[in-house]
């Protein structure tokens, strides 16, 4: 799969940065699919969207090795994906204040003319004790939509969080060690 070039199949800036951090040659391609969220069931939310976001490039370029993720937190049973409000991104961030929860991250990666495997990823994530004035503070600097919980381990991470186990970029949104196997194989990471 020598100079075949990678779709990567989602409008995320961190799943592009890690992929350009492995020196991963890609396009980008925006899959156009209505996402889907299970309540109470983060690791079917995650899968299937993955799912959706690569059959929709599939669709569009069969040709070609394709990548769509899709993250997720599990809080105390209850599936969390992005906000849709400040409020409701204030909201989360009081929610994890003090606790734990999951981040899992599902991948849905192909070879060209081929059907996806799925990866699923899950790291955990211990948040200090937050007052308001640090929540608000930590969304004066940093844009709370767009990422699953309404916070970015990259980005001022460290105010908010304790400790975390598991892969770091798969709480950014793709995890790199597991992907960068599968890219390996695949003939689609710089030796």
């Amino acid at each position: 799969m020598a100079n075949m070039k990678l779709i990567l199949a989602s409008a995320s800036a961190r799943r592009r940065k890690i992929l350009l951090d492995l020196g991963v040659d890609f396009e980008l391609m925006i899959p156009d699919v209505e996402e889907v969220l299970h309540d109470s069931d983060a690791i079917r939310t995650a899968r299937e969207n993955a799912a959706l976001k690569h059959e929709w490039c599939r669709r569009q370029r069969p040709d070609r090795p394709i990548l769509a993720a899709d993250t997720v937190i599990d809080f105390e049973g209850r599936c969390i994906g992005k906000a849709c409000s400040r409020e409701e991104a204030v909201s989360f961030l009081k929610m994890f204040s003090g606790k734990t929860h999951i981040v899992y991250t599902a991948v849905a990666l192909s070879a060209p003319c081929s059907s996806a495997g799925i990866l699923l990823v899950e790291s955990s994530v211990r948040f200090r004790k937050l007052t308001d004035l640090e929540i608000n503070d930590y969304f004066a600097k940093v844009n709370p939509m767009d990422r699953a919980g309404a916070y970015d381990i990259d980005e001022l991470g460290e105010s908010l969080i304790d400790s975390y186990s598991g892969s770091r970029t798969n709480i950014m949104g793709l995890p790199a060690e597991d992907v960068s196997e599968w890219l390996k194989k695949e003939g689609l990471l710089p030796s």
